[in-house]
């Protein structure tokens, strides 16, 4: 492995060499910031045997407009309205996932949902959004935007929280959220506005942990739900998505 392609011990833990696929630093990327080391970032691209990429025949239209999701080849633009899901065909238990997202609005707000009930999907027959755990898509200018009416923004960050919604349960890893719910990114890794972010998600036996841009930075264990359906949250503002990639594992 040469000096451009480095996997951290965490992102080793739990698979076999053969399980890994090709890591690579996706084109265009921001260069890493001087105080994460070379050897703590992972881009894993998703070319290794059994990934499958999702595409617009993998996905179906739950609560929104006709027009809120519309598909260009890999890559699908969600115009944000109404606040509502588009969910995978199929149900999923144990898989990894990627994908690249990119807010076009400051203050931009999105998500994805893992291990969606089903159940929680058909009773919204209006705007509104799914139970399961939740990987948080927030711009860098939320922050500031939330603040500006003197409320504190101490219960989320914008690089990349995971938590349960609605009854839908989950053990943080730490840091945690003052409310306890929340799982805090262990290092602040989003870009900005118009600029590309990766995901890396591995869910596993109800445990879930998220790699933005290329490290490890938040998680939890013991998720209930443990399977279900994916869904990509259209909540007010645009956005893209593109290179959504997942592996089904045992």
């Amino acid at each position: 492995m040469d000096g451009d392609t480095r996997l951290t011990r965490r992102a080793f833990h739990g698979f076999s060499a053969a399980s890994i696929g090709c890591l690579a630093v996706p084109a265009g990327a921001s260069p890493v910031p001087e105080s994460v080391s070379e050897r703590d970032v992972a881009f894993i691209d998703g070319t290794g045997p059994g990934w499958k990429k999702l595409g617009k025949d993998d996905f179906i239209n739950v609560n929104c407009h006709d027009d809120t999701w519309t598909w260009d080849g890999s890559m699908v633009h969600c115009s944000g309205q109404p606040v509502g899901v588009l969910r995978s065909t199929k149900p999923y238990t144990n898989f990894e996932l990627l994908c690249q997202w990119r807010h076009l609005r400051d203050a931009g707000n999105s998500g994805i949902f893992l291990w969606s009930p089903i159940e929680s999907m058909n009773r919204l027959k209006g705007p509104g959004l799914p139970e399961g755990i939740e990987v948080q898509v927030l711009d860098l200018g939320y922050k500031d935007a939330y603040e500006k009416g003197g409320r504190k923004a101490d219960w989320f960050t914008c690089h990349g929280d995971v938590f349960p919604v609605g009854a839908s349960t989950m053990k943080p890893f730490s840091p945690v959220a003052p409310n306890g719910r929340r799982s805090f990114p262990s290092a602040e890794r989003s870009r900005g506005i118009n600029q590309w972010n990766h995901y890396y998600i591995r869910a596993i036996n109800g445990e879930v942990r998220l790699w933005v841009n290329g490290m490890e930075v938040s998680g939890g264990s013991d998720c209930t739900p443990r399977e279900g359906y994916l869904a990509l949250e259209s909540e007010g503002s645009p956005i893209d998505f593109k290179d959504i990639l997942i592996r089904p594992l045992p």
